[in-house]
């Protein structure tokens, strides 16, 4: 008579090593499949880092109107388009969303993300707007020399007394000001530049005068919150440099300013009271400066025989981001989050920041500015006549 006992156990083994079997092939299966499908991935996406778009499609084309005498320029998502007589914002539909009406000789102009400010030089009166509203105006009883504001609405105006320099902060939302500072060569210096942080929390100014025979530059920041609040005239740092002019000063965020001087770059950090983060001098000379999206980047003449030009691309790190070489005879360099865009009316050229070429061509028109969109490699080339979205492909 059998086993049955014997029989049972080999029974049971013989099932648990079947699910063994099949629980292993299902495994490998799954990691099959998972490889495969990570390799698809890394495979596509390694075609759609290295592949180069040679053309385009115009995807919509939308008509419209400006004057002749009319410029424009990207105003975030929107067109800021204005002249001696007046400015007006458009959406990229075509829609005018305000319309600003002045007469102003010699412009002067400055914007701060989503928010301009327009003044003449010599006027008494501000105009400020963001890309969706009038926001209001404000004047001032001395000649206007240059202005800076900001996205809250503050306003600093450099202006001209018959022995003195003023630099005054105005809040055009309760049309008052909150801040006003006197200023000679003898004492602080002469204002060169300015600029306001975002938030208006914070304004940096480079004030430049002469000691012992030897031009010399402080880099001052005042801070209009409640750590200003217990400063003297709201000061809470400077930065004085010898044998230097520091005519561009500019934030890029709420505690990231950039020093542009005639032989170094200077990052100051610092939400409340920026201190020196980084330095960078050149031998060359600075052709142009540019900013956006958290960066900064330098144009010089390029050393290079087969370049034109080089950037060098800052961070708000205070660390150069990437050197980059191109040949277009730029007017203006739109930066993104991966990649950053330099054109001028009829060529562009699109890098990314790891210094690959995604696109190299011309347009079939001639082109005022270029707007970014959510959508990857797509953009709105304003011309005077249409607003083309187009597709690189």
């Amino acid at each position: 008579m059998p086993n049955l006992s014997l029989v049972k156990n080999e029974d049971n083994r013989s099932y648990e090593s079947k699910i063994r079997i099949h629980r292993a092939t299902f495994f490998y299966r799954v990691a099959l499949i998972l490889i495969v499908a990570i390799a698809l991935i890394f495979l596509i996406w390694l075609q759609y880092k290295r592949h180069i778009y040679t053309a385009y499609d115009i995807v919509s084309s939308i008509e419209r109107e400006k004057s002749v005498n009319a410029r424009d320029m990207r105003f975030e998502d929107t067109i800021l388009t204005y002249s001696k007589d007046g400015a007006h914002c458009t959406d990229n539909k075509g829609t005018v969303k305000w319309n600003q009406t002045y007469e102003i000789q010699e412009i002067l102009m400055d914007i701060n993300k989503d928010v301009s400010a327009f003044a003449s030089y010599n006027g008494r009166n501000i105009y400020v707007n963001s890309n969706s509203e009038q926001m209001g105006t404000v004047t001032t009883n001395m000649p206007i020399r240059d202005i800076a504001v900001a996205r809250n609405g503050y306003v600093t105006a450099i202006l001209a007394d018959t022995n003195v320099t003023w630099v005054n902060t105005y809040d055009v939302n309760k049309d008052e000001m909150i801040y006003k500072a006197s200023t000679t060569m003898s004492n602080s210096g002469y204002p060169a530049a300015l600029d306001l942080s975002p938030s208006g929390e914070l304004l940096a100014v480079s004030y430049v005068y002469v000691d012992a025979g030897m031009v010399k530059t402080n880099i001052s920041f005042y801070n209009f919150g409640a750590v200003g609040d217990n400063q003297s005239d709201y000061l809470v740092s400077v930065h004085t440099y010898t044998d230097m002019l520091v005519p561009d000063i500019r934030f890029i965020d709420d505690q990231t300013a950039v020093a542009i001087g005639d032989s170094r770059i200077m990052i100051f950090k610092g939400k409340q009271k920026p201190v020196s983060e980084a330095e960078y001098s050149y031998d060359e000379e600075i052709r142009s400066v540019f900013s956006g999206n958290g960066y900064v980047g330098v144009v010089f003449y390029s050393e290079d025989a087969e370049s034109r030009y080089r950037m060098d691309v800052f961070g708000t790190d205070g660390k150069r981001r990437g050197r980059y070489y191109f040949n277009v005879d730029y007017t203006d360099v739109l930066f993104e989050k991966n990649d950053f865009v330099v054109y001028n009316e009829t060529e562009c050229v699109i890098m990314t920041y790891a210094g690959d070429v995604k696109f190299e061509g011309s347009f079939t028109k001639s082109i005022d500015t270029i707007i970014p969109t959510n959508t990857a490699y797509r953009y709105i080339l304003v011309t005077d006549e249409t607003l083309d979205t187009i597709q690189l492909k």
